[in-house]
């Protein structure tokens, strides 16, 4: 779903000229989409959709002209790969040790992920705190760390 939507994003983008999320919001939502405020944002950030300014004077929303080697995702997921020492978990919560002060990197890098079965993070200056959405997700999340950082 989130493919097709995204994929509608562009063709509306490329033939409307949209001004605003909401404008965006409301022709997706005429495609016979139903989506979010939040989620159209998320779409625009990783679309890498800009606003550029028109002959009118006014804006609307275009794909980036060219494409960013190495975007801040990259770096953070970079970052906290280098930065995380360990991690376990317990029930829905997981613990993970970083370098020292490389904890509210590695949270951001996580936040960034924009998981559904992420609740939150809190970062202190070696250890983060993952809230999951159950302990099933803990595990599997922990497994897919595992993954990432060998």
């Amino acid at each position: 779903m989130k493919s097709k939507r995204q994929a509608k994003i562009l063709e509306i983008i490329s033939t409307t000229n949209v001004e605003t999320q909401e404008q965006l919001l409301q022709e997706l939502q005429r495609a016979g989409f139903t989506s979010t405020q939040a989620t159209i944002s998320r779409d625009i950030k990783e679309l890498r959709i800009v606003k550029e300014l028109t002959s009118f004077g006014t804006y609307r929303y275009t794909t980036a002209a060219r494409e960013v080697p190495n975007s801040f995702l990259d770096r953070l997921n970079t970052i906290f790969r280098e930065s995380v020492t360990h991690f376990d978990y317990a029930q829905n919560l997981v613990v993970i040790h970083t370098l020292p002060g490389l904890a509210n990197a590695a949270a951001s890098a996580l936040d960034a992920m924009n998981m559904s079965v992420v609740l939150g993070t809190l970062a202190g200056d070696d250890t983060v705190f993952v809230v999951m959405r159950d302990s099933a997700a803990a595990a599997s999340f922990c497994g897919e760390i595992k993954g990432l950082l060998n």
